[in-house]
């Protein structure tokens, strides 16, 4: 009898220790597929990717822009922001700097898209996004708006966006509603996009401000006066009779 106690109360033991060690070795597993981002703000593209190699985590430079501050080369801005625990093979989006800007913006409105299009990249620049919104007076395939503007200073990105002429209803010079097609204005300043809805002859609702904090978590916030969404959706056609409504960050 106090030798079965005995095997029954080393069984327990046992079974009591293998228990703990797998609760530690599970706390350890977990914990150990964990890792905190670091600050890869300033370091150089190929430093930034072997750092984040080294941490088992993935990253790619998704976007470029200028920088007066961040020498050429070096990473900008990073999502998730530096502190963020993350686990290991988590994708981390940064963003490369191209130093400060010197190209001159070109005077592309009223050329055609053809031209325009030759242009930004003859100068080094690259083309943005392309929409389209009639305009009476204006030639259908011609530039009727530009983002950033002529003689830019401060631009952030390489890329220049262009708004071109669409085409008329029967060529009479009077527009249908359904030939009305949103552009997108996401991610351009708000005086740009505002200017392409009233010189297309559009109503242009009131500003919606709002700030950053309303930012989804880790999402790197654009410069004040950004357009960061729109009523109606890019692509949707647009009822001449609605106001347009741009929300902004302030």
């Amino acid at each position: 009898m106090i030798r079965l106690f005995q095997f029954v109360t080393l069984v327990l033991g046992l079974s009591l220790v293998a228990l703990i060690a797998a609760i530690v070795t599970m706390r350890f597993a977990i914990h150990g597929a964990e890792v905190t981002l670091p600050s890869f703000q300033g370091l150089t593209t190929e430093a930034a990717l072997n750092k984040a190699a080294n941490l088992g985590v993935e990253m790619t430079i998704d976007n470029r822009f200028y920088s007066a501050e961040v020498p050429a080369g070096r990473i900008l801005a990073q999502s998730p922001v530096p502190g963020t625990v993350v686990r290991r093979e988590w994708h981390v989006r940064a963003t490369e700097s191209l130093g400060p800007q010197l190209v001159q913006i070109p005077d592309l409105v009223g050329q055609p898209q053809r031209a325009a299009s030759i242009e930004i990249r003859r100068v080094g620049l690259e083309l943005g996004s392309v929409a389209q919104m009639p305009l009476a007076g204006a030639a259908s395939g011609t530039v009727i708006a530009q983002d950033p503007p002529a003689g830019a200073a401060g631009v952030e990105k390489p890329s220049v966006a262009l708004l071109i002429s669409g085409t008329t209803s029967a060529d009479s010079g009077s527009t249908s509603a359904a030939a009305y097609v949103m552009p997108d204005f996401i991610g351009r300043p708000y005086s740009t996009a505002a200017q392409a809805v009233t010189r297309a002859g559009l109503k242009l609702a009131p500003e919606v401000a709002t700030s950053a904090s309303a930012l989804p978590q880790g999402q790197i916030p654009p410069p004040a006066g950004t357009v960061i969404a729109q009523t109606p959706l890019a692509g949707y056609s647009i009822d001449p009779n609605a106001p347009i409504e741009l929300t902004v960050l302030r």
